[in-house]
């Protein structure tokens, strides 16, 4: 792929252009500079709001218009793809993403999960959490107007410098793909010359993901897991079968300030106190999938055998939710009765309240009650209204009922805490679930999917299995078994899947118990210096070992290793580590049995044993975190930098040498348990 790529639109106070009095003639119809002293008064009337939006609106058209639509025919005449972060703009965030062949949105901060042993100490984060539903404005303009990639800009200051570990990016990562993202770039992978000392060059806000990090040799298991997300996340089409109207106008009718960046820092006033968020918060939490719409998205909008269809190549919706809002424009209100008149059911949580903007108020405001008040509207249970319009009709009330009257169910699998996304392709209903609650889930679970088998696929190893459906009424149901942090990528389709028979393991016998055997410990690749070799009873890190300076300093790769014997050998043996800091990678009789980077942290090794004696070595990586404490309080210069200075999270002077030693290395239970299917 090649693209010419605009990072977010940070472009502070880009509130006027030249030709700007004429532009807003031509689109608004009445000339600002007649309103000018009104527009600039300390006073806060609804006037001045509707002057405000007006404003808004026609920044919204030039930045589509002349910038968005601009770049993109740019890039296609150069035979190449246009990429934008639209957030921060002050236009509607929708169109502006959608005018590009990739949108692209960030996550910035760390956001809490309750995943058990998930390390998270607020001293290292950021206030701010990313909001999945920020995420969701790319997504959903891809989605809507048929663009196969989403693309984000990934664990922007998700910690502090030099204490990230992989495991602290699934869930994040996991986060971002449930939002609608399917192409992940990391932030930041810096180009290094070798000859700079260690650490190399870094950037300021970025997690290292760079050969110079001491858990670099772990990175694959990240790596390999996104690819193996990705690749399904990239088939075929989104699968929400719900579009839901986002009335921007609302936002732009405020009579403070004049431009409105809608920027991912300021979502708590622009986003959170809106009844569009509180009822998608609610939709989603129930199990409806969903994408946003916009008034321009709407008027592209047509019928096809009984869904809407957004354009030529967009996505394909079973219903149009519109919630409540007070500002409509009264071409969005035509629309809307149109897709109706052409056989479409509309949901609508209540009539708009008004019309937006300043021209020809009163007569707007007049058309838009007398389209309503002609409407016949009748009653239908439980406080539902109805009005049929031409070949379809809107339905009026709470939504979630009226979604429940029209036999659109959600997905239950969410009453569980998983969460999901899906993607349709070939026949085959894809689904992405995670457990990033606490509780480990092991239920039967109905979905909404029609199909005969289901192909199991493990993101985290790329293993195969398959299961024949039990099918009922509105789906089919199938047990779930995802302990806290895991996740699964399952395809539902008609196919005969060429794969083993998917089992559910449970404990079989007895564990054996490594936790307090005789261990010994050496070190490799990494630095400054490379501790001594130590054996010693019982499992604890190397940095408990602070009779020599070294373990304290130490970033890099420690190997535990020990023997064991197994009795009596069952068919499969789950290696269960307590508490790693940070990845490990598991030899087993030497042989390489995998990597154990993500929570929980635990592998299948049964296939590794053997009767009798077995040999066991845990290759394990620690942050940089001790060797940049080392650097700091021995005042060793390694800062290199020219336009930016490394600051720490908090954007002040970055200076690990008060840092606490990060604990390194094993520690707690290390336990195999036989399993039994």
């Amino acid at each position: 792929m090649k693209g010419f790529f605009n990072d977010s639109y940070e472009v502070y106070n880009a509130d006027w252009t030249p030709h700007f009095f004429d532009e807003f003639k031509k689109r608004r119809g009445y000339d600002l500079r007649n309103y000018i002293n009104v527009l600039f008064s300390d006073n806060k009337t609804d006037q001045i709001a509707r002057l405000k939006s007006d404003y808004r609106e026609t920044m919204s058209d030039l930045m589509f218009e002349n910038f968005s639509e601009v770049f993109t025919n740019w890039t296609h005449k150069r035979n190449a793809l246009s990429i934008n972060q639209a957030h921060g703009s002050q236009g509607n965030l929708l169109d502006l993403y959608g005018a590009f062949d990739i949108p692209e949105t960030e996550t910035f901060g760390s956001s809490y999960f309750p995943i058990r042993g998930l390390r998270r100490d607020s001293g290292d984060i950021r206030n701010v959490d990313p909001n999945p539903v920020m995420l969701k404005f790319a997504s959903s303009a891809a989605h809507t107007l048929g663009k196969n990639l989403t693309s984000c800009e990934t664990f922007t200051w998700l910690t502090e410098h030099f204490k990230t570990a992989w495991s602290q990016c699934k869930p994040e990562v996991d986060q971002v793909f449930l939002s609608g993202v399917n192409h992940v770039f990391f932030h930041g992978t810096t180009f290094s010359p070798k000859d700079i000392k260690w650490p190399g060059w870094l950037f300021y806000a970025s997690v290292n993901f760079v050969p110079t990090n001491s858990l670099w040799p772990h990175l694959k298991g990240l790596n390999d897991y996104i690819t193996r997300c990705q690749s399904v996340l990239q088939t075929g089409e989104s699968d929400n079968e719900l579009a839901i109207y986002w009335p921007v106008y609302d936002i732009w009718h405020n009579a403070n300030g004049m431009d409105m960046p809608l920027s991912v820092h300021s979502i708590d006033k622009w986003l959170h106190p809106t009844p569009f968020y509180q009822e998608l918060q609610s939709l989603q939490k129930k199990g409806y999938s969903l994408d946003f719409i916009s008034d321009r998205m709407i008027s592209l909008t047509q019928i096809e055998q009984d869904k809407l269809k957004i354009g030529n190549k967009g996505g394909t919706y079973k219903m149009l939710i519109i919630p409540a809002c007070e500002k409509m424009p009264l071409s969005t209100f035509k629309n809307i009765l149109h897709l109706a008149s052409e056989g479409a059911t509309i949901i609508l949580q209540q009539f708009p309240e008004d019309v937006p903007g300043f021209k020809n108020l009163e007569e707007n405001r007049q058309t838009l009650k007398s389209i309503i008040s002609n409407l016949n509207i009748s009653d239908l249970k439980n406080g539902l209204q109805e009005a049929k319009v031409g070949k379809g009709r809107l339905i009026l009330g709470d939504i979630k009922s009226l979604l429940s009257l029209l036999k659109i169910f959600p997905e239950s699998l969410v009453n569980t805490g998983l969460q999901f996304i899906r993607r349709k392709a070939n026949d085959a209903t894809y689904y992405f679930v995670v457990n990033n609650t606490s509780n480990d889930i092991d239920e039967l679970i109905t979905l909404n999917a029609s199909g005969t088998t289901i192909l199991w696929m493990n993101p985290l190893n790329g293993l195969l299995s398959k299961s024949i459906l039990k099918n009922k009424t509105n789906g089919f149901e199938t047990r779930f078994q995802l302990k806290s942090g895991e996740s699964i990528i399952i395809k539902v389709s008609n196919n005969n899947e060429v794969a083993p028979l998917h089992h559910f393991l449970s404990p079989a016998a007895n564990h054996i118990d490594l936790s307090h055997n005789v261990w010994s410990i050496h070190f490799k690749d990494g630095g400054p210096i490379i501790p001594a070799t130590k054996q010693f009873k019982g499992i604890r890190p190397w940095t408990d070992f602070t009779e020599d300076s070294a373990t304290q300093s130490f970033s890099g790769t420690g190997v535990y290793s020990t023997s064991f014997v197994v009795k009596n050998k069952a068919s499969e043996y789950l290696l269960k580590l307590d508490k790693i800091y940070e990845s490990a990678r598991v030899i087993i009789n030497g042989k390489d049995a995998g990597m154990v980077w993500s929570l929980p942290f635990e592998i299948l090794v049964g296939k590794y044993l053997k009767e009798g004696k077995n040999s066991i070595s845990i290759e394990v990586c620690n942050l940089m975190a001790n060797r940049i404490r080392n650097m700091d309080k021995n005042s060793e210069v390694w800062r290199n930098y020219h336009e930016i200075n490394f600051v720490n999270i908090n954007y002040k002077n970055f200076d690990a040498s008060s840092w606490k030693v990060q604990p390194s290395g094993l520690n707690g239970d290390i336990k195999l348990i036989p399993m039994k299917k």
